[in-house]
């Protein structure tokens, strides 16, 4: 098994003290991801808080919802995505570019943009796999690259990072969210040398590993070291 080496430093001494602090909050909120998938839920955001709250949605439109915060989510954060979906929960399925972007006004930056993807999403999903997400994800889930490739490929808008996003929030474990804080943090704590963007597969790949030894050597897991790294920017425990 390959490892990566490191000076046992005090940040990286501080960040393990932070995580035992931290870490039953972390494993809170991983549950929640997997009863997410396994039931018949939605997240609210209700007075600054996360809610996840039973439905009798067809499992399908769940998943969609949380596909759905992920486009929102990208270049933005996880509070305007929250809020963004309790806008237009009720249009995710049927609604159109137009009353999306009409509920979105004045509250989400891209409220043009981000609608078309989302509807553009929408269509092809049918058209192709009969917007059959949960027996997609069944198909493919016993091969990680395949399933996270599917929604790069599908999803208007989707990158790795933000295909990855949205596995984690259903579910799904070992997959890297490698946006800007948590190549920072890479930075940060000497894993990688410089800040740089993964702008293909084969780099994203790379970085991931790099996060997956990280957390090997310093015996977090790398799901709650991802939500462990967020909470140091905003104090948060989110998705």
């Amino acid at each position: 098994m390959q490892s990566i080496k490191l000076s046992d430093n005090l940040a990286i001494r501080n960040l393990k003290k932070e995580y035992l602090l931290k870490k039953e909050r972390i494993n809170s909120r991983l549950r929640e991801f997997d009863k997410f998938y396994l039931g018949s839920y939605s997240w609210h955001f209700e007075n600054n808080n996360m809610e996840l709250k039973l439905n009798d949605k067809n499992p399908n439109h769940n998943l969609f919802e949380e596909l759905c915060f992920c486009i929102l989510t990208a270049n933005t954060s996880a509070e305007m995505g929250l809020r963004s979906i309790d806008k237009i929960r009720d249009l995710l399925v049927n609604g159109s570019v137009e009353d999306m972007s009409r509920n979105l006004e004045g509250i989400y930056r891209f409220n043009n943009l981000r609608p078309a993807f989302i509807v553009h999403t929408r269509e092809k999903l049918q058209k192709s796999h009969n917007f059959e997400l949960k027996n997609i994800i069944e198909t493919l889930k016993n091969n990680p690259d395949a399933l996270r490739d599917f929604f790069v490929e599908n999803v208007k808008g989707f990158g790795y990072k933000e295909a990855s996003h949205f596995l984690r929030n259903i579910g799904f474990k070992g997959y890297a969210i490698l946006d800007k804080h948590i190549l920072n943090s890479l930075v940060e704590f000497g894993v990688v040398d410089e800040f740089k963007m993964p702008l293909n597969k084969e780099r994203y790949k790379e970085l991931e590993n790099k996060l997956r030894l990280f957390s090997n050597e310093i015996g977090i897991p790398m799901d709650e070291l991802d939500l462990l790294l967020w909470s140091r920017k905003n104090g948060r425990i989110l998705k």
